[in-house]
């Protein structure tokens, strides 16, 4: 075993928010069809997806 599981769970936490920054990076430059596989990612990612998609001003539709 690598750690205890609060070790694995904070690398787990930093991972993840290092892919979310990228993501909010890469959103601010994207397309349609590549803002609608960002929707898809960040739901996969995260629980709080939903959020995230509102305050970076991606939706659906767009």
């Amino acid at each position: 075993m690598a750690g205890t599981e609060r070790q694995r769970e904070l690398r787990r936490r930093k991972s993840r928010a290092k892919k979310v920054t990228k993501l909010a990076e890469k959103s601010k430059k994207a397309s349609k069809t590549e803002k609608a596989a960002i929707i898809v990612k960040l739901r996969k990612l995260t629980p709080g997806a939903d959020t995230l998609i509102a305050a970076w001003g991606l939706n659906e539709k767009a």
